[in-house]
Order: structure tokens, then C-alpha cells, then sequence
């Protein structure tokens, strides 16, 4: 089976024993289910009701589904017949097969099947037509309970079923699935380590076998030692090659699994060998050690009774790591978590997560290709603090996930193109600004951007401080991300947001009379014209000297001073709070108006009279504010237009209202703590005071 089917353009997590309740009433499954059997009635899950707003969201089927319950399709219905095997996944009319290849592999390991498949479930004694499943969904686990209603045709499931028609677990495990992301049809088309994550926990990492690396024997021991889920497959060019065999015993365009590599004596030679699983159980390699292939009478019997070598007609088979690599084209490896793993495993990842957000005029700058906003991305600092056992670097797996693109499906949001880079850190917790990223190269990258959920990738570096930059390939988009590094020690990741400092000069003493400038003279002439006798003036003759003023400045291009800016002026300078603004306070002003504009013209850059949101940080920063990414973004939302520019009188209103905000906290700040406490009185007088 193809690793991706659809469209495709190039802290620890909770365990699940306490995974989080999501159902809409707040109730666990085991609370729903008793309601159930004490009221008599059979669960009706009301989040994920049986109708076609389940199904699908962009189509109608052609014919009419009728859902039932499997007491009302077979007499004798089962949760689960025996043990869970892949016979119990075959594929319905749904394009989801590369979720059932996952749950195929699913099988394979019990621990983790009964993990995702809580066991304790069935049709007899206490059945309230109830079920739960869990899953892992961006770093916690997360409980999906579901009722057993399943959609129907002439009797007969629509979707994915059980060979055995009495039996019902993966049936109702799609179902849930289906529920996590909102409907049937948000399964169609996908990979399948995708749902290998969503099963796990764990990351994916994706080898093409022709590029693979040096180590890729070592990576794939280290690995299974570590109790991941290991599969591969042939490369197919058309559907016709689909499950074609070749005369080699292979199948192409079929999900196999590794379960094993080891190495052997062979005539006076270490020979590397792996072994590869058909989920058929049956048809098999036929080439070199192949089950009853000539090498194998030249390895000692102790050594083959090690590697449990039979001839059975199982579809397990060895194989050397030569021919693998020349007849297997991709192999997939989901590396678990701790969490995931037995007590005794061998090997253990260290992992550590970030959840972070790309926001449209702030922090979605777009890939390198747009150094203007580039390092406006977030700004990921990853310290590597200790070497590989026996090893001069620290291996790491970087991945970048995407968060809710298949919910959101419904509403038109396709997956995002996504990538990082990995740049040395300079050496301090300040964000790196845009000339760092004009000068220097990253030490590291993700392989190409993609439109996938997750971009993965294994890399080697020298214990240190680096800095990751997680980006979506054009500017604009926005997104909610997680990005996790495994670790083969243990690593630290925190996001350099930016700390909030602010510096404001203290306002400058009134200059007297008799040593004001020619400028300040003609601005005094200017007020007594509108001020009058008492040398004031209201909100609305501010605007009328200020518009006046201004209007005579040649160099910058502007609207008119709106009310609103003039009011928030009044309420930072003025003094005597009577609502007007005297002579001196206004020249007190005035300095810091042309200081403002000084700035506000540096960062516009093409003269429009407008900044981009993106520069907005720097230019705040060299008005003595500096803020962090929360602040910035609240900031843009306010004051960007829909072009992510932001006007001259949006500039000044946002500062001003920054000003004071800070003069008023400092002033109540009397402890010089950092800290103030207010009331709700407190509160909202100083909220419609700033």
C-alpha cells in the first residue's frame, strides 16, 4: 500500500490511563455508560449524532444509508472474536486505506492495540451501546467515546468491517476516528503514519531506501530496541501495479512490517539481515535467505533457533539489508514515546514539546524565501546538553506537526506547506532579528516543505544552543502548531517571545518663555489662537493645531490625527485632569510626537504612509517598548488594516495607549514588584482610563 494517498504537494504526554474526557456533557465513558443502564435506555451520542452531517460535509451519497446498531445487523454480535488480527480490517467505500493499514499494524502489538482499544469492552453483561476509544491528538490522549450506530446498506456495514461479520472493534474504532476529526469524509485520503502517530503518540520518520543514510541499520536496531512501529513498501507507478507480485515473492503497493534486524556468521562474514511481515499472512520473499533458501544451511542451529527462523508459510521472512534497500523503496518508522514503551525496553527517546501559533500580521512571516518577515516567525530555542553515548554529537528528531487541518477540512482548510530550519543561537535569550538571518545560514533544515500534517527528520549536532524556526512556506497563513524533538538525551525547547521591557524618559522640565526656539514661538502664537485666554485646549482644538501642524510636514504622508489619538493624548499628558491639554504639556508632547515620527518614517520603508504589522516590533522596541509575541499579536488585531499595514495615527494611538498604561502601572506598582492588585472598581477605572 502507497505510504500517502490524496493530494500531495512537496513535558510528557498524559498517560492514557488518564486520558482527557472531550464528550460535550463532561461525563467520562464509564458515567455515560451507567446512565445508560440505569435509565434502560441505549446510549445516542448527541456530539456525533447518526445522520449525514457524520458522513460526509462536500457530497451526498447516491443512495440512503440506514444506521444500526450490530444487535440489529447480527444476532451474536462481538466486540472483539479472539485476538485482534488484520483479517479484522477489511476496507469499505470509504478512500481511508491508509488508515486501515495502520490499524492493521495496530495488531501487531498488543500493548499499544490495547491501549487505543480499551480490551474491557463488549456486547454481553452491562452493554449500554456505548464505546470508547482513545487516541493521541498533539501531545495528549484523549478519550473519544462513541454509540454503536454504524452505517448501513441492505444490511451490510458501509465501511470498514471484520472478515468476520459478527465481529465489531474496528468498525467502531473507524467510527471514532471519524468522530475525533468530524465526519467520515474528513478520513479521505492521508498517510499512514499519520494514524500510526495518532495510535502512539510517537514521531515518524520516513526513509527512502535509495538515499538512505550511512547508519540506516543502526537507526532501524535502535529503533525496534526501542519498541517502535516499524513498516515499508514497494513504490507502485499506476493503480493497475496495485498489490501486483513480483517474481521476487514482493508486493508492490502493500504495507509490510519489520519486525527485526540482526546479524549472522556466514561463512567467515557478519551478515546484516532484517526481518519483513506481509499482514497477510502468506506469500513470501523467495530470493536469499528466504525461509527454505541454501544460506541458512550454513548458519549454526543455535544461531537460527536465536533468530526463530522456520519455514513456515506465515509471511514472516529474513532477507539481507542489501536486498531489502534494493527491492523495498520507503520504510516508515513511528518512534514511540516513554510513555508508550515497557518498563525493560532497551532504549528510551527523550522527548520534549512546544505548542505554538502562526498569526496572520505577527507571527506567520513565511519561510526564508521572505527575509522581510522571516524572523518574525516563532523562535524556538533548543539547548542540546548532552552527546550520544560513545559519540561526539547529540542525535535528534525535529518534527513539526500541524494541528486540526483534517477537522477543519469542512470549512475549506487544506494543509498547510510546512517546514523548519535549525540555526546556531547567537549566545542570548533576546529574538533574533532580521540581519542575523541576512548574514548567517542555518546549520540545518527540514528536506523540502510540504503539505503534510507532520515534517519530520533526523539530525546530528554538537551539544549547544540552536534555534529552531518553524514556518509555513508563504507569509499570511495561519495555524496552530506543535512542534516535539526526540532526543537521545535530554534536551531543553522554550520559545524566546520576547521579554517586556520598557524604557520611557522621564518628560523634559517646560523650557521658559524667554528661551523657546523660532518653532516653539510660532506653535505658542498658534495655541493662544485657539486656546484663547486660559491657554488650553479641548480634545477637538488638539486635533485642529495638530492637523494643522502637520499638515506643513513635508516628509511624512498622512490621514488626518483622528478624535480618538487626541483624546488618548489628553488623558497621557494631562496633568491637572481637567480634560484639556496647557501650552507646556502640549510642547512636553510635541518633542515626543517628532521623536515618534522619526521612527514611524524609518520603518516606512516605500514612503506610503503606512508600516508593516510585521516591522511594528522593531519600531515599538525603538520607542522604548519592548513587548512579546502575546502583546504584538493582541496589538496587530487592533490596529492592522487587512493589508497588515498600520497608518500613522494607528501607530501614535498605539503608543500613546502604551504610554499610559505603563505610567499607570507604574504608579500603582509602589512596591516596585512588577505586580500590581486591583479590585473591580480599580479595574475598570484604570481600563477606561488607558
Amino acid at each position: 500500500m502507497p505510504l500517502i494517498y490524496g493530494d500531495l504537494r512537496r513535558k510528557e504526554p498524559n498517560s492514557p490511563h488518564t486520558a482527557k474526557t472531550i464528550h460535550s456533557s463532561g461525563k467520562t465513558y464509564e458515567e455515560l455508560r451507567q446512565e445508560s443502564a440505569r435509565t434502560g435506555r441505549l446510549f445516542e451520542d448527541e456530539d456525533f449524532p447518526a445522520n449525514g452531517s457524520s458522513l460526509f460535509y462536500s457530497e451526498k451519497p447516491n443512495i440512503a444509508f440506514v444506521w444500526k446498531r450490530p444487535k440489529e445487523i447480527v444476532k451474536d454480535p462481538e466486540f472483539i472474536l479472539g485476538d485482534a488480527s488484520r483479517t479484522d480490517v477489511c476496507q469499505g467505500d470509504l478512500g481511508d486505506c491508509w488508515l486501515l493499514a495502520a490499524i492493521a499494524s495496530l495488531t501487531l502489538n498488543e500493548k499499544v492495540l490495547h491501549r487505543v482499544v480499551p480490551p474491557d469492552q463488549s456486547f454481553g453483561a452491562g452493554y449500554a451501546g456505548i464505546f470508547h476509544f482513545q487516541f493521541w491528538q498533539h501531545n495528549e490522549w484523549v478519550d473519544v467515546v462513541i454509540d454503536d450506530r454504524l452505517p448501513t446498506f441492505r444490511n451490510r456495514l458501509v465501511f470498514l468491517h471484520s472478515a468476520d461479520l459478527n465481529e465489531f472493534w474496528s468498525a467502531l474504532l473507524e467510527k471514532a476516528y471519524a468522530k475525533l476529526n468530524g465526519s467520515y469524509e474528513a478520513l479521505k485520503g492521508g498517510s499512514t503514519i499519520e494514524a500510526m502517530e495518532d495510535f502512539t503518540g510517537g514521531v515518524a520518520e520516513v526513509y527512502e531506501n535509495k538515499n538512505a543514510p550511512k547508519n540506516y541499520f543502526e537507526i532501524m536496531d535502535k529503533a525496534l530496541k526501542r519498541g517502535s512501529m516499524l513498516g515499508c513498501s514497494i513504490d507502485i507507478t499506476s493503480s493497475a501495479e496495485t498489490e501486483a507480485k513480483t517474481p521476487q515473492g514482493l508486493v508492490k503497493g502493500h504495507a509490510y512490517s519489520i519486525t527485526g534486524v540482526d546479524a549472522v556468521n556466514y561463512r567467515g562474514q557478519r551478515v546484516q539481515l532484517i526481518r519483513v511481515r506481509n499482514p497477510w499472512g502468506q506469500v513470501e520473499w523467495n530470493g536469499a535467505w528466504s525461509d527454505n533458501s541454501a544460506e541458512w544451511n550454513s548458519v549454526d542451529p543455535a544461531e537460527r533457533k536465536r533468530l526463530c527462523q522456520t519455514s513456515l508459510d506465515d509471511g514472516e521472512f529474513w532477507m539481507t539489508f542489501e536486498d531489502f534497500r534494493r527491492h523495498f523503496d520507503k520504510a516508515e518508522i513511528c518512534n514511540l514515546t516513554p510513555d508508550a514503551l515497557d518498563d525493560d525496553t532497551e532504549h528510551k527517546w527523550e522527548v520534549t514539546v512546544h505548542q505554538g501559533s502562526w498569526v496572520r500580521g505577527s507571527t506567520a512571516g513565511g519561510c526564508r524565501n521572505f527575509l522581510e518577515t522571516f524572523w518574525t516567525n516563532p523562535q524556538i530555542k533548543l539547548s542540546l546538553k548532552e552527546k550520544d553515548d560513545g559519540k561526539t554529537e547529540c542525535t535528534f528528531i525535529a518534527a513539526l506537526m500541524q494541528k486540526n487541518r483534517r477537522k477543519l477540512k469542512k470549512i475549506g482548510a487544506d494543509l498547510l506547506t510546512i517546514g523548519y530550519a535549525i540555526y546556531q543561537s547567537p549566545g542570548n535569550n533576546s529574538q533574533i532579528t532580521k540581519d542575523f538571518f541576512k548574514f548567517n545560514a542555518s546549520k540545518v533544515r527540514s528536506k523540502t516543505y510540504i503539505n503534510v500534517r507532520e515534517v519530520s527528520q533526523r539530525f546530528r549536532l554538537p551539544p549547544g544552543d540552536y534555534m529552531i524556526i518553524p514556518t509555513t512556506f508563504e507569509p499570511h497563513e495561519e495555524a496552530d502548531f506543535c512542534l516535539r524533538v526526540f532526543s537521545e538525551k535530554k534536551a531543553e525547547i522554550t520559545e524566546i517571545d520576547g521579554d517586556i521591557n520598557v524604557e520611557i524618559p522621564d518628560p523634559p522640565k517646560p523650557t521658559p518663555a524667554h528661551k523657546e526656539t523660532e518653532e516653539e514661538k510660532q506653535f505658542r502664537s498658534l495655541f493662544e489662537q485657539i486656546a484663547g485666554e486660559d491657554m488650553e485646549v479641548s480634545p477637538q482644538e488638539l486635533q485642529y493645531v495638530l492637523n494643522s501642524v502637520l499638515k506643513r510636514t513635508k516628509n511624512i504622508k498622512f490621514k488626518e490625527i483622528s478624535l480618538l489619538s487626541c483624546l488618548n493624548i489628553i488623558s497621557l499628558m494631562d496633568t491637572s485632569g481637567n480634560g484639556k491639554l496647557g501650552f507646556d504639556e502640549f510642547k512636553i508632547f510635541w518633542d515626543k510626537l517628532k521623536s515618534w515620527i522619526g521612527i514611524f518614517l524609518q520603518f516606512d520603508l516605500d514612503k506610503s504612509g503606512t508600516m508593516s504589522s510585521y516591522e511594528l516590533r522593531l519600531a515599538l522596541k525603538e520607542a522604548g517598548f519592548q513587548l512579546n509575541n502575546p502583546i504584538l499579536q493582541l496589538i496587530v488585531l487592533r490596529y492592522a488594516d487587512d493589508r497588515y499595514q498600520i497608518e500613522f495615527d494607528d501607530f501614535l494611538n498605539c503608543i500613546i495607549r502604551l504610554e499610559n498604561a505603563c505610567r499607570i502601572f507604574k504608579a500603582l506598582d509602589k512596591e516596585k514588584a512588577e505586580a500590581i492588585s486591583l479590585n473591580q472598581a480599580e479595574f475598570i477605572s484604570l481600563a477606561m482610563n488607558i
